[in-house]
């Protein structure tokens, strides 16, 4: 096991990436200073009212038994029933409080983190495994729920309790409590060391279950999982997930037996401490005169105040244990936006909404590249036009489209929607007036009603039975068991590649967007499913300024214009005739 100094160079580089500063600590629990105060009150009065118990103990040891007080006995006993009592309602008032403080903690955390990453670009999503985002959503937060539910009440008891066992202490026999206090800084060293070596381990468990995530996303999703079926790749996916499960149970017993030899040496001096205190007690010369009741009641003080010093110290380096989990927290909280909302958005009436879109001299980078996907880009889309962009494969095709719908923002020019930026317009408001059908086409685990009804959740099955008839894929749903009840499978892969298109083209028919991209929409189709598909293409582009992404030339010959892009640049524009005609760039392509 590595020293308790030396610490994983990626926890220091994701702790200078993003500091868990106090104030940033604080500001998790401001929204709930009302409840919270509360807790730290009702801990502070369990705490006082258990101190009771060790006086009461001495005035029946040294008072009402020698001296056959039966009334003393009988109140003592009676304080002590009822000190018993407070503090277990005091307890379970403070459990219930702090436990909800926690959760609505934890879960508004989690919420903040799912909202930020919503908000993030796709080169974020296109560079980041999903299994490391569900470990830090799921994992690292829940893995600070104990820490975050316990903190504050936590701090409150054992500092409270810890002040007052060591008044109580001092008006008892301040020599004995000397002797009791010895034993804190071997106490404060050890378990300072046993945070560091615990704080090490968890950041490496916290990394080996994303990469356990990530390697059940990848292998036991479909596309995974057939992947893995045609290769016969099977044994090696679980031998790597042997290894990586094998590797977790490791830290998992390093990290339950971290430290527990340094805290067995503890728990020996603790029990010491009481057998020095009943030595002392038989040496009058150096401790005066003490009564039994005095012994009795201050072995138990003795006893409590180790308790909350080291929960103070356990808190600590549970805290220290914790620092690795919220600086992955945080560092998702911190990463800037790429495409981020309007401050001020510029109201979008959808049913006004014309579908006038300019690509006005638009370039584009990717933020980590050096040179231009696409270069001083003009294109005009009257209302109600349909514009094909053709050209190979890495032109710039596919980059173009996700300008339009705002995937990523240009790195000059601009894109306008019926003179508008779109960086001023809403993400919803674009969403509803630009749909889009893809070639991946994704149908959420769910079924044919729930997907259809992600573009319109009012629309009744009228509405959903005519966008399906449009859509041409009607008579394929009602054959199924449950008709629009059934569900679909992962990424719908109950249907054909040609059906789950369809849906997809009858759930964009219930937006009803004005402006359609359609991204290489029929690429992965044979001929005639191609044919039978853009029929209802067709349907759906009817009257919406359209924007067609292809590869296959045949899907384009009808558009009002041909754009043709090479290495980023409009290279030929005009319609099929004319630029077959032309006999260049297009010409070539078509041949």
């Amino acid at each position: 096991m590595r020293g308790p100094s030396r610490i994983d160079p990626r926890d220091r580089a994701q702790l200078a990436e993003s500091p868990v500063s106090p104030e940033r600590v604080l500001a998790l629990f401001r929204p709930h200073l009302g409840p919270l105060t509360i807790v730290i009150v009702t801990v502070i009065a369990a705490s006082v009212v258990g101190l009771a118990q060790p006086f009461l103990l001495r005035s029946v040891i040294d008072d009402a038994l020698p001296h056959g007080d039966t009334r003393l006995l009988i109140a003592a006993v009676a304080g002590m029933v009822a000190v018993a009592a407070a503090t277990g309602v005091l307890g379970v008032v403070q459990t219930w409080l702090a436990t909800t403080m926690g959760q609505k903690v934890m879960s508004r955390l989690r919420s903040d983190v799912f909202a930020h990453l919503q908000r993030q670009s796709m080169a974020f999503f296109k560079r980041t495994r999903g299994g490391e985002i569900q470990s830090r959503l799921i994992n690292d937060i829940a893995g600070l729920q104990s820490v975050i539910t316990t903190t504050a009440t936590s701090v409150a008891s054992n500092v409270t309790t810890a002040i007052g066992t060591a008044v109580a202490m001092a008006i008892l026999d301040w020599r004995l409590s000397l002797l009791s206090l010895i034993v804190l800084p071997p106490a404060i060293i050890l378990t300072r060391r046993v945070a560091l070596i615990r704080r090490d381990i968890t950041a490496q468990r916290q990394q080996t279950m994303a990469d356990l995530h990530a390697q059940v996303d990848e292998a036991l999703s479909v596309n995974g999982a057939m992947l893995t079926k045609t290769l016969g790749a099977s044994d090696a996916r679980i031998d790597a997930f042997d290894s990586t499960s094998a590797t977790l149970v490791d830290l998992e017993i390093r990290s339950q037996l971290a430290g527990r030899w340094r805290m067995a040496t503890m728990q020996i001096i603790f029990a010491t401490i009481p057998a020095l205190i009943y030595l002392a007690a038989g040496f009058p010369a150096l401790t005066g005169q003490l009564t039994i009741g005095t012994v009795v009641a201050f072995t138990a003080l003795q006893s409590q105040i180790f308790r909350p010093i080291l929960g103070l110290l356990n808190m600590g380096a549970q805290w220290i244990s914790s620092m690795a989990l919220l600086s992955r927290i945080f560092g998702y909280l911190d990463l800037p936006i790429d495409v981020p909302e309007p401050t001020h958005p510029v109201p979008l009436d959808p049913g006004t909404v014309r579908g006038h879109v300019r690509f006005d001299d638009v370039s584009y980078r990717y933020p980590d590249g050096d040179v231009d996907v696409l270069s001083d880009i003009d294109l005009d889309l009257t209302p109600g036009r349909s514009v094909a962009v053709v050209g190979e494969t890495g032109s710039g095709k596919s980059t173009l489209a996700a300008l339009l719908v705002r995937l990523a923002d240009p790195t000059s020019g601009r894109v306008t929607l019926d003179g508008v930026d779109l960086r001023d317009l809403a993400g919803s408001d674009l969403a509803h007036a630009i749909g889009v059908v893809s070639q991946d086409t994704y149908l959420a685990h769910a079924s044919v009603r729930d997907n259809l009804l992600q573009a319109k959740p009012d629309a009744d099955d009228a509405e959903l039975w005519r966008a399906l008839e449009v859509a041409q894929v009607a008579d394929t749903v009602r054959d199924l068991p449950a008709g629009l009840d059934t569900v679909v499978g992962a990424r719908g892969h109950r249907f054909s590649g040609g059906e789950r298109q369809r849906v997809a083209v009858a759930r964009t028919l219930l937006a009803d967007p004005r402006v359609l991209v359609l991204d290489e929409a029929t690429s992965a189709l044979d001929t005639e499913t191609e044919r039978d598909f853009q029929a209802a293409l067709d349907a759906l582009a009817a009257g919406r300024t359209t924007l067609t992404i292809a590869h296959r030339l045949s899907t384009v010959r009808d558009a009002d214009e041909i754009i043709v892009l090479e290495h980023g640049r409009v290279v030929e524009r005009g319609t099929h005739d004319d630029l077959l005609a032309a006999e260049g760039r297009y010409a070539a392509l078509a041949s």
